[in-house]
């Protein structure tokens, strides 16, 4: 790993390709996210920062350089200004935090696991329950290749549709696209891609029901809002 340019081997993982995680820049990238986390943890539990001061943190730990809006002059008043932004359980667990793109209105419950080794995308207006994992990060099954934290690894991404739920404990593999309005059950292990308006249950999840949305709720918010 001396040896290896930095710049590629950052391209090489955000492509989804073999690249070494413990590649000096990389692993200061993971104790940048470990710092982020410990402070918002901090914040979310300590029961009296404002919601702005919380969404400044997430945004830090994210790497969202988007400005908030200009405070409003109660802090009730300002927290509505905010309802939009991702409200986010702690404790969480990241790998770099900037491949992490969470639509608005999305709600993550604690425990959450998140190895965005490439960027994790979940759509707006989605509900995310307790103890699930996003794994975007993978290993080849050649051990000798593998080689323990010497060796290279990859990853594919995951991206999430608008209006989904996840119950507790649900697992989302590598390279996984999930339409929009899926019902994941909880303790659920998605392997494969998901179509839009299903409930999926199950290790692996397998479809167990087709939902009769009607087409004017389909079409009738914007994508984003």
């Amino acid at each position: 790993m001396d040896t290896i340019d930095p710049v590629e081997n950052r391209r090489l993982m955000l492509a989804g390709e073999l690249y070494y995680a413990f590649a000096p820049d990389l692993s200061e990238d993971r104790l940048r996210c470990k710092r982020a986390i410990t402070a918002y943890s901090a914040a979310t539990t300590a029961g009296n920062v404002s919601r702005r001061r919380i969404v400044e943190l997430l945004n830090d730990l994210l790497q969202d350089p988007t400005p908030l809006p200009p405070p409003a002059p109660a802090e009730r008043e300002d927290s509505r200004l905010l309802v939009d932004y991702p409200h986010v359980d702690g404790p969480i667990k990241m790998d770099y935090g900037f491949n992490v793109k969470l639509g608005k209105g999305v709600y993550v419950n604690s425990n959450s696991t998140w190895i965005d080794t490439c960027t994790i995308t979940i759509g707006a207006r989605t509900l995310i329950g307790p103890n699930c994992s996003f794994y975007s990060g993978t290993h080849p099954t050649d051990p000798f290749l593998r080689n323990g934290v010497r060796g290279p690894e990859l990853g594919k991404p995951i991206v999430v549709g608008e209006d989904c739920w996840f119950g507790g404990s649900c697992v989302v593999l590598p390279g996984v696209t999930i339409g929009r309005g899926v019902t994941i059950g909880a303790g659920s292990v998605v392997t494969k891609d998901v179509p839009d308006f299903v409930v999926v249950v199950g290790n692996p999840a397998r479809i167990v029901k087709r939902l009769d949305v009607a087409e004017d709720l389909k079409t009738g918010q914007e994508g984003g809002q």
